[in-house]
C-alpha cells in the first residue's frame, strides 16, 4: 500500500499525519509526539510486511546519536503514553525545512546513478573512474527534495536549496550536514561501520535557532556498511533496508515497473532484516537491544 494504515489513537494526542514509518501526534502541551512504527517502506511503497522491533531499535538510535551530537535537537522528553513506550520521543514544533539533507562519503544507490550518467552528483563534478562504493575524498552535501508518499525523493542542486530556503538558511544547513556527517562517520569507524551515506532533517525554532529534528543516522536513513567486508566495485553487505531492497529486486520476482505492489516478505528476510537493525544499534552504541 501506498498509503499508511490507520494511526492508532493515543488518548491525550491528536494525530496529525502519518508517514511511510512515523505517526505525528499534538499532545496537549503543544508539544509534538513522534512514534516510530514497524512498517518497512522500499521503492516508494510501504510494504504490507512490518518489521518486528524496528521502530524500538530507531527510536533508541536516534536518542543515542542526539546524546553524542554537540547540536540543538528536538528531544524534548521520553516520556511518553504507555501506549508507544520504547517507540516514541516527545518533541518540539518546528517550522521545518522542506529539504532532505543528505550527505555522502562514499558513492552508492541515487548518487552512483547520478554519477553514471552525468560524471556529477547534485551537479557536483567528481572525478572518473569512481565504482559502486568509492569513498569520496572529501563529503559531499547532496540535497534532495522532500516528496510525498508514494513518490520519488529528487535530487537537486545546492542552488536549488537556495531559492527555496534563502541563502544563509542553505549554507548553514550546508555546514551542519557535513558537520554531522563528519562526526558521525568517524564515530562508526571506529566501532568497525561505514557510514557510507545519510539524510537529515532540521528545523527551525521562532528565534531562527536551526534543530536537528526527525529520525538520526539510523538503519532507515542512512548505510551502515561493515567495515572488514567493504570492497568497492560490488554491492556492499550492509546493516540497512538494502536487505529488503535486494530481496524484492533480485529474488522475489516483483517487476518494479509493473505498478503492482510489492510482495509480502518471507520470514527470513524479515528476520534478517530484524537482525541487522539490531546489529548496528549494538555495534555502534555497545549496549544490548
Amino acid at each position: 500500500m501506498i498509503t499508511p494504515p490507520q494511526a492508532p489513537e493515543i488518548p491525550g494526542a491528536k494525530h496529525l499525519h502519518s508517514g511511510k514509518v512515523r505517526d505525528l501526534y499534538e499532545l496537549e502541551s503543544g508539544d509534538l509526539l513522534m512514534v516510530a512504527s514497524d512498517r518497512m517502506s522500499a521503492f516508494d511503497w510501504i510494504l504490507d510486511t512490518p518489521i518486528p522491533d524496528k521502530g524500538k531499535v530507531l527510536t533508541a538510535m536516534s536518542l543515542w546519536w542526539f546524546e553524542q551530537l554537540d547540536v540543538p535537537n528536538h528531544i524534548v522528553s521520553t516520556d511518553v503514553p504507555d501506549e508507544v513506550a520504547g517507540r516514541a520521543v516527545v518533541c518540539e514544533k518546528l517550522a521545518m525545512y522542506p529539504v532532505e539533507c543528505v550527505a555522502r562519503g562514499y558513492l552508492s544507490g541515487s548518487g552512483l546513478l547520478d554519477y553514471n550518467a552525468t560524471g556529477a552528483v547534485c551537479g557536483i563534478p567528481l572525478p572518473g573512474g569512481l565504482v559502486e562504493g568509492s569513498r569520496l575524498e572529501t563529503p559531499i552535501f547532496t540535497p534532495a527534495t522532500k516528496a510525498e508518499i508514494g513518490e520519488h525523493d529528487e535530487n537537486v542542486s545546492y542552488d536549488a536549496v537556495v531559492r527555496t530556503v534563502g541563502e544563509a538558511p542553505a549554507e548553514a544547513l550546508r555546514r551542519l550536514t557535513l558537520d554531522v556527517y563528519t562526526k558521525a562517520r568517524a564515530m562508526a569507524e571506529e566501532r568497525g561501520i561505514i557510514l557510507a551515506d545519510t539524510k537529515f532533517e532540521f528545523g527551525a525554532r521562532a528565534d531562527g535557532t536551526i534543530v536537528l529534528a526527525d529520525e538520526v543516522l539510523t538503519p532507515d536513513s542512512s548505510r551502515f556498511w561493515p567495515a572488514d567486508r567493504w570492497q568497492p566495485g560490488k554491492q556492499q553487505p550492509s546493516y540497512d533496508k538494502q536487505i529488503v531492497r535486494d530481496w524484492l529486486q533480485f529474488e522475489s520476482g516483483w517487476d518494479r515497473t509493473s505498478g503492482e505492489a510489492p510482495p509480502r516478505l518471507s520470514d527470513e528476510v524479515i528476520e534478517r532484516t530484524r537482525s541487522a537493525y539490531i546489529d548496528a544499534y549494538e555495534q555502534l552504541t555497545g549496549r544490548k537491544f
